[in-house]
């Protein structure tokens, strides 16, 4: 089985910083795309909830289709938000992406190494993936 790592050259955070990871992996038709905040150019946008949490979801979208898959190839979602109140809000967001097939998801509220306020990461599966690598 081979294993693709996506996004391992410069790969950059906050103040461009080199971050020493990949932005996804895919192996034996699964895709693990690491954990996207709302950021552009290796800086967090400002803006509420609701801006932020449609920015990380774009940046896993976008993650998840430059390695060849698809929405409906998402299984799972792990979502942190820093403030619990948050909550409803992110809801709303996460329906206008994922309501025709909604994933599995947890989210939980912790502190962030980034200064935003949600992070958001997918697991996809698409079991004809690895075939054609």
């Amino acid at each position: 089985m081979a294993i693709i790592r996506y996004g391992t050259e410069g790969n950059t955070g906050t103040g461009g910083q080199a971050l020493p990871f990949a932005k996804a992996v895919a192996a034996g038709g699964w895709l693990y795309i690491s954990g996207q905040t709302p950021m552009r150019h290796g800086e967090v946008v400002e803006g509420g909830i609701v801006e932020q949490s449609r920015l990380a979801i774009e940046n896993c979208l976008a993650i998840m289709h430059q390695a060849g898959f698809e929405k409906e190839h998402i299984v799972h979602v792990k979502v942190f938000l820093t403030d619990a109140r948050y909550f409803s809000s992110f809801n709303k967001v996460f329906a206008d992406y994922f309501a025709d097939a909604p994933p599995a998801r947890i989210c939980a509220v912790a502190d962030l190494v980034v200064d935003c306020k949600v992070e958001v990461d997918l697991t996809c599966f698409n079991p004809e993936y690895m075939a054609d690598k």
